[in-house]
């Protein structure tokens, strides 16, 4: 099947096979960071951009189109290949990610087209998307935002008052997802700052919550195709994911938070993955 620019349409699982593809040798040739939290958040992104969001490369301003934010910034190389797998840009573009003057920067840049907001600080996506939510709110536009965070960023406290202001304003058009993949920067979430028990703290907060398996495609879809899931609620999706996910030796281990794979470990990986999805 084809888009309307030429490209490929791809179910979500062949596309998350793409992001990772993509993503692993981004982050190889740039000898970048943050690949665990990319492949943690790959199968999330694939559904979103392949099953749920009404965006259109062809014109990327369209102003109904779904606001989607990436919190979590330092995963950025996920969304980059998404949108240049969308056409957004050409995929020839990636091969600059992390260069000088490029626009493919190493924290997600609204520079590059199809990319809302500029994000890596701790705590801003959301807030950032509340306001989003509340200015669709106030014109009457049917838009949606979503915004995805790691489990993480939930230390900030500006994430904690965003929650209770869409709560308190019904903001109903609003969907955010946790990566939960229970690691973060240098050790586990339960040895930094516990966060359990989770799904009563954004319930007492005013949100619906559902819980899924972050990596199984329909559970995701099936979750985010139909929002709101209570009236006059905002939306919360806790993701269960793993850290690395889809390449064994960087799966649930910190150390790929910041490390970049060496040549030799980037044709394991890609080999892996091949294997995986024969």
């Amino acid at each position: 099947m084809q888009t309307s620019n030429g490209h490929t349409k791809m179910k979500s699982l062949q596309f998350s096979k793409k992001l990772r593809e993509l993503a692993l040798k981004m982050v190889t040739r740039a000898k970048a960071s943050h690949i665990g939290s990319v492949l943690s958040i790959a199968d999330i992104v694939a559904v979103l951009y392949s099953e749920v969001l009404r965006v259109n490369p062809a014109e990327p301003d369209m102003s109904n189109r779904d606001r989607f934010i990436l919190s979590k910034g330092h995963a950025c190389v996920a969304v980059y290949a998404a949108l240049a797998e969308k056409g957004f840009f050409p995929i020839a573009e990636l091969e600059t990610y992390g260069q000088d003057h490029s626009d493919l920067m190493n924290h997600i840049s609204h520079k590059v087209k199809g990319v809302e907001f500029s994000a890596g600080a701790l705590g801003h996506g959301l807030p950032f998307g509340v306001g989003k939510a509340l200015a669709a709110k106030r014109f009457k536009a049917d838009w949606r935002v979503f915004v995805l965070l790691s489990d993480g960023k939930l230390d900030e406290g500006s994430n904690w008052e965003a929650l209770m202001f869409a709560a308190h304003h019904q903001l109903d058009n609003l969907v955010a997802i946790i990566d939960y993949n229970k690691l973060q920067s240098l050790t586990t979430i339960a040895n930094t700052l516990g966060l359990e028990p989770l799904t009563d703290k954004f319930t007492a907060f005013g949100w619906s919550v559902k819980e899924v398996d972050g990596h199984n495609h329909v559970q995701i879809k099936e979750a985010l195709q139909k929002t709101p899931w209570s009236p006059n609620k905002p939306s919360i999706l806790i993701a269960h994911t793993t850290k690395g996910k889809g390449v064994s030796f960087m799966e649930d281990s910190v150390e790929w938070h910041y490390r970049n794979p060496s040549p030799e470990q980037l044709s394991r990986a890609l080999t892996e993955l091949e294997a995986n999805h024969a």
